[in-house]
């Protein structure tokens, strides 16, 4: 299909909005390779934009669903990677970082932090380096469920390898 009849088709917004996603979703899929992560991104038939729909969709507990969240630490994005079972104390999470005030980011902010819109964000596949903590309520888990850059796409991992493949800090959040 050229492009001028994808425009016509589909509409210039939804066409440029579902490339853009394809592309987030390789960009994952090439980052877990260079960091020798084992599991795939795979497809889901349904939405999983939170945490609750990415545990039906794939049959498991909300705890086992590792949400990439970022925060503003005294204006710094950071990278959340929290158990979808639970919410994130701000409070415990300045205390883990050391710092005075954190807030949630927004959508703008959260695209210019990892090149991810919400709901697709990956743990991975980042623009540059963020400091992130994991966690450790993850850790219960044998396999745990990350975005893969796009509401509709997720892999396999577990708490060790999400460890070693942000480069993250383990500690309790919520």
């Amino acid at each position: 299909m050229s492009l001028a009849l994808a425009f016509r088709y589909y509409g210039y917004a939804q066409y440029v909005s579902e490339t853009t996603e394809q592309q987030s979703v390789i960009k994952v899929r090439a980052a877990l390779a260079l960091l020798g992560a084992r599991g795939q991104v795979r497809a889901l038939d349904d939405s999983a934009r939170t945490a609750k729909e990415a545990a039906a969709a794939l049959g498991i507990e909300v705890g086992q669903i590792a949400s990439s969240l970022i925060f503003l630490a005294d204006g710094e994005p950071v990278l959340v990677i929290a158990s979808g079972g639970h919410r994130v104390d701000t409070t415990q999470l300045a205390a883990v970082l050391g710092v005075n005030e954190i807030t949630k980011a927004n959508a703008d902010d959260v695209r210019a932090a990892t090149g991810f819109a919400i709901g697709g964000v990956a743990p991975v596949g980042h623009p540059h380096p963020l400091r992130t903590i994991v966690d450790i309520a993850l850790s219960r888990f044998d396999e745990v469920w990350a975005a893969g850059g796009h509401p509709h796409y997720v892999f396999p991992t577990s708490y060790d390898e999400l460890l070693r493949i942000t480069a993250g800090e383990a500690a309790e959040v919520g």
